[in-house]
């Protein structure tokens, strides 16, 4: 049996004035909600064998909000391909994840996360598989289980969906902004 988690980066800030998309940071609501989805986390009690994340700026700051409320270091191998990658990439860094590793958290970018559960998981009625074709919000985290002894044996619609929690599920002032 391997748990795939996926998390999809807090809310970021499109006001603030860097250069490059890479380095855009959160804004205060996705410092709040990656801290409560880490509190969740802690409640649920999940556990990761190895841990992967893109290096953008608004995933480190994600971790550390994640951190803060897991109240457990997660030491991230960062790597580049994660950032704005698609399912398909996505797909082939976890099916390269090492054997022994059976409960990975990927941390990264819509639209792949969002394409990928839809990918693994079978198209059929299902609460949360429809709620993440509705929509995959910031600091919204999926698992996925799959009944295969290796990663490199995953296939399209072989997942069990397991969890799918968004932060205004937790709390409903962090829900989509009103206009």
């Amino acid at each position: 049996m391997k748990t795939l988690t996926l998390l999809r980066h807090a809310k970021s800030g499109w006001d603030d004035t860097v250069s490059r998309d890479f380095d855009r940071p959160l804004n205060a609501k996705g410092r709040r909600a990656a801290t409560i989805i880490g509190r969740q986390m802690r409640t649920l009690s999940l556990a990761f064998d190895h841990v992967v994340a893109s290096p953008a700026v608004r995933v480190v700051e994600t971790l550390e909000e994640i951190v803060a409320g897991y109240g457990r270091t997660l030491a991230p191998d960062w790597d580049r391909r994660l950032y704005l990658a698609s399912a398909g990439t996505i797909l082939d860094l976890v099916r390269d994840l090492p054997r022994g590793v059976d409960r990975a958290l990927v941390i990264g970018h819509n639209p792949g996360l969002e394409d990928l559960v839809l990918l693994l998981t079978p198209d059929v009625t299902h609460p949360f598989r429809d709620a993440v074709e509705d929509k995959y919000p910031t600091a919204s985290l999926a698992e996925l289980q799959f009944d295969i002894d290796d990663w490199d044996d995953l296939t399209s619609g072989s997942a069990r969906f397991t969890r799918f929690v968004r932060p205004r599920d937790l709390d409903p002032t962090l829900g989509p902004d009103a206009d």
